[in-house]
């Protein structure tokens, strides 16, 4: 039992470190079958998240063919001048400026929604607030002391956390002040961070696309399927009583 324990803890322990404890991850709608939110996604990911993070497990003329977006698009609105369309989304940023910059270089985002998931990311992009005393000046509810600026303020808008002490003594985070409005309102902004948590689950996964295509289509041999092998049950069994 005590083997179990300390199994768990190994396990659990970093998750909840990185994520902030307790702290409540909203739900989000994830569905890439949607893919006028995957394109959304994949420009705000281009726009605001590509200067800094990569996902070079992602090829962009991929991303073009799995979410139909035409070609010369993906060329003209979703890469960098001196990308290829058969090339990988990597960051300009040299890994040694970001380190400089930032502490440490900033991760790929590839694998992001499946190491986290989907509702730490969606809660994670909500929850930057004002912090004079970060060195980037922002700090996260969700994960404390997080290097990261935030970098779609200028969509939310700038905003301070008011915490408050509960039974303990202890300051736990109440709600959100705004102090200056983004250029959305609460809803646009959360659907926009929904769209790129979105995007970011099927750059993690883009066979999952496939898999949702083929599924259709076995589904449909089996119920053809199941006709001859009805009829089949019913010859083999129809002298036994």
């Amino acid at each position: 039992m005590k083997k179990l324990i300390l199994i768990l803890s190994l396990v659990t322990g970093p998750a909840f470190a990185a994520g902030g404890g307790n702290v409540h991850l909203d739900d989000v709608d994830i569905d890439l079958s949607d893919k006028a939110s995957l394109q959304r996604g994949a420009r705000i990911f281009v726009n605001y998240c590509l200067s800094c993070h990569s996902a070079e497990f992602m090829r962009y003329n991929r991303m073009a063919e799995d979410l139909e977006i035409p070609e010369e698009v993906v060329e003209e609105n979703l890469m960098f001048t001196t990308d290829r369309i058969g090339g990988l989304m990597k960051t300009t940023m040299p890994p040694e400026d970001a380190k400089k910059w930032f502490g440490k270089a900033p991760p790929d985002l590839s694998l992001i929604a499946r190491s986290r998931g989907p509702e730490w990311l969606y809660t994670y992009m909500r929850s930057f607030y004002l912090d004079e005393s970060s060195p980037s000046g922002w700090n996260n509810t969700l994960f404390e002391k997080v290097a990261m600026p935030h970098v779609l303020y200028s969509l939310q808008g700038a905003r301070n956390a008011v915490f408050k002490k509960d039974e303990n003594g202890v300051e736990v985070f109440d709600h959100y002040e705004m102090v200056k409005p983004g250029t959305m309102l609460e809803d646009e902004y959360d659907e926009a961070v929904r769209d790129l948590t979105n995007f970011l689950v099927y750059v993690g996964e883009p066979a999952k696309m496939v898999r949702y295509k083929l599924g259709i289509y076995v589904l449909i041999f089996l119920v053809i399927l199941l006709i001859p092998a009805y009829l089949l049950k019913k010859e083999y069994f129809k002298d036994v009583h």
